[in-house]
């Protein structure tokens, strides 16, 4: 009986891991989108599915359709970082040649959303994630650019995350980390994960009413560049190789990728197609999960 028992509990244990870890398709394998890029970041899906991506050092934004590849849709971006689509459809990102949030209008102009903080201008905002009601969270690293006109320093006291609610109330919501970097939250907007990339750590918190954040609580023993989040909760961070942690924080599945990954989302008209950015090339997966972006 013991040993029926254990061959049961044994069964049982081998089937829920294998529900937890069988995210990527079947056979499925990294696959090359497009390369010869600077450097790749910001992926971020349309209502359509189609991926928009940034060549940063390059000052271009690119498209990838599942069907017709990569092509170049704007070489004025005003050196766009991390992307997010708002509930209206349209494209906005953080553009840190002149430290600002902006946003693309149908005519592929850029419109300032938001710049400054307390009167100094950001340190460069990094990646955004917008929640279901309109407010957007956003990073403010330091990293210095050299596109940056002569005389440009670090002028915030804090490495900071910020949250703008929908009526331009900018709100500092962390100011404690060594390099804030990618963050992604839940899509009901309560909870949100942000990236302590120099401090190689993933901190989970509880969205407020107001947009601030409680319950600062550790999540993963990795720093992230970009994050994303799947239909069943996992959480999708890139260091090295895109790792994934199921929500309760249980390394569930580590993909290797040719180039060392700088961010991810999920693409294609059913969103089950791993869209990966890697420094001067971009790759797909197909996958058993959705990713839940707008």
């Amino acid at each position: 009986m013991k040993i029926l028992t254990g061959l049961i509990l044994l069964l049982f244990c081998s089937s829920v891991f294998g529900q937890k870890n069988n995210i990527v398709a079947k056979n499925a394998e990294i696959k090359k989108a497009g390369t010869g890029y600077a450097f790749t970041e910001g992926p971020a899906v349309a209502k359509d599915g189609k991926v928009y991506f940034t060549d940063q050092p390059n000052d271009r934004i690119y498209v990838w359709d599942e069907k017709k590849g990569v092509s170049l849709w704007s070489d004025d971006t005003g050196r766009s970082n991390g992307m997010y689509f708002n509930n209206n459809g349209q494209l906005l990102a953080c553009a840190d040649l002149h430290n600002q949030i902006v946003l693309f209008d149908k005519d592929k102009k850029m419109r300032v959303v938001y710049e400054n903080y307390d009167g100094k201008h950001l340190n460069g905002p990094n990646d955004l994630w917008i929640t279901p009601n309109g407010g957007i969270y956003f990073t403010d690293p330091y990293y210095h650019r050299n596109y940056w006109q002569e005389g440009h320093k670090e002028v915030q006291d804090a490495r900071g995350v910020y949250y703008l609610s929908t009526e331009g109330k900018i709100t500092r919501v962390i100011d404690d980390y060594k390099q804030p970097n990618g963050l992604i939250g839940t899509p009901d907007g309560k909870t949100l994960y942000v990236a302590d990339i120099n401090d190689r750590k993933i901190w989970k918190y509880d969205i407020q009413p107001d947009g601030t954040l409680a319950n600062k609580t550790f999540f993963a023993p990795n720093g992230s560049d970009g994050m994303t989040i799947d239909n069943r909760g996992n959480v999708y961070l890139t260091m090295g190789k895109v790792w994934v942690y199921s929500p309760s924080g249980e390394l569930i599945r580590e993909i290797e990728v040719p180039e060392s990954p700088s961010n991810v989302c999920f693409g294609g008209k059913k969103r089950n197609t791993l869209f990966i950015t890697a420094r001067t090339s971009v790759y797909t997966l197909k996958m058993n999960v959705k990713g839940v972006e707008k």
